[in-house]
């Protein structure tokens, strides 16, 4: 046998144990997103839902959430409860704690009324009063200030759009720190998780600071439903409508904010069929107006208030 050959062999058996190992770990990796995925709660076609992101101090000792609440809806007759609660992660600051406090008690009061939570969670912009907001401003100025874009807009200037692309590996960071949010989520007990601004490619350079490609947002938006799958939350796909049809196959529901003002809700119909919930919000349309809309399209439609603000009240779903 040559030195060569020797060699050769040698390497061989060394890696074999070694190769031995990593199929099984990969193969028990494999096995448990499988589980955590066949655990995950996906919610009926119909459901009622609430959308609370502001406390409200009445209800501190649920976390600033108004679990209780019970309306008439625009089909008229009795008060009517939600199933379904978006809040945030984080107890409003003004209500509990300093925006650092973990929405845990929101939670368990949610399902103590047999509702289930959704974890609130802003994936695509940056905004500064999170508690990992340094986090994010350190690795931008370490990175050549390619991470924190424009202000997402003249409403919330304290947020800033989030760069996807991966030329300084942007996306593997953002979706580390993500990772770090979802780990939250469960920990807070949530169900499932709405990753919000997931759309910057729809909104172009001049609105982001950023030139994003429709692919680009794929990629992202792909992995932050893997990410939410592998932890045993289900994923809502908020907005994003011109890749509703792509996506609807890696996403449990979508949540949407004003596609009926401006005639967009068609495209959430891909949803539907696929027997996948659409939340929907309306701010300035009357109820009147997008309620029998949304009965044909078979979404679960809700009025918020006309100054964009999402506390408990007012509150009035179509059904």
């Amino acid at each position: 046998m040559t030195l060569l050959a020797r060699l050769a062999a040698v390497a061989a058996l060394s890696c074999a144990p070694l190769a031995a190992l990593a199929a099984p770990a990969t193969a028990q990796a494999g096995q448990a997103a499988q589980a955590a995925q066949a655990g995950v709660w996906k919610p009926p076609l119909q459901s009622r839902w609430q959308y609370q992101l502001q406390g409200n101090a009445k209800y501190a000792a649920t976390g600033g959430v108004n679990v209780d609440i019970c309306v008439v809806p625009q089909s008229g007759g009795a008060c009517v409860r939600p199933a379904v609660f978006d809040i945030d992660l984080y107890a409003d600051g003004d209500v509990v704690g300093n925006n650092t406090t973990l929405n845990t008690a929101a939670v368990k009061a949610v399902h103590a009324r047999g509702a289930k939570a959704v974890c609130y969670v802003d994936a695509g912009s940056i905004e500064e009063y999170r508690p990992d907001y340094q986090q994010f401003v350190a690795w931008h100025k370490s990175h050549g200030n390619s991470l924190l874009g424009k202000p997402f807009s003249a409403e919330f200037p304290n947020e800033r759009w989030a760069n996807i692309n991966n030329d300084q590996g942007q996306r593997d960071f953002l979706l580390k720190m993500m990772e770090a949010r979802v780990d939250k989520c469960v920990q807070a007990g949530f169900d499932g998780i709405e990753f919000d601004v997931v759309n910057a490619h729809e909104e172009g350079k001049s609105v982001t600071g950023w030139t994003v490609s429709p692919a680009t947002q794929l990629v992202y938006n792909k992995a932050l439903a893997d990410l939410a799958h592998r932890k045993g939350l289900s994923a809502a796909l908020k907005n994003d409508l011109s890749q509703a049809a792509e996506l609807v196959s890696s996403f449990d529901y979508a949540v949407n904010e004003e596609c009926f003002q401006y005639d967009e809700c068609g495209q959430l119909s891909v949803f539907v069929k696929a027997g996948k919930p659409v939340f929907q919000v309306e701010y300035e349309t009357a109820p009147s107006a997008f309620c029998p809309k949304a009965a044909k399209l078979g979404i679960n439609a809700i009025k918020k208030a006309v100054d964009y603000s999402l506390k408990d009240t007012p509150y009035k779903p179509c059904k």
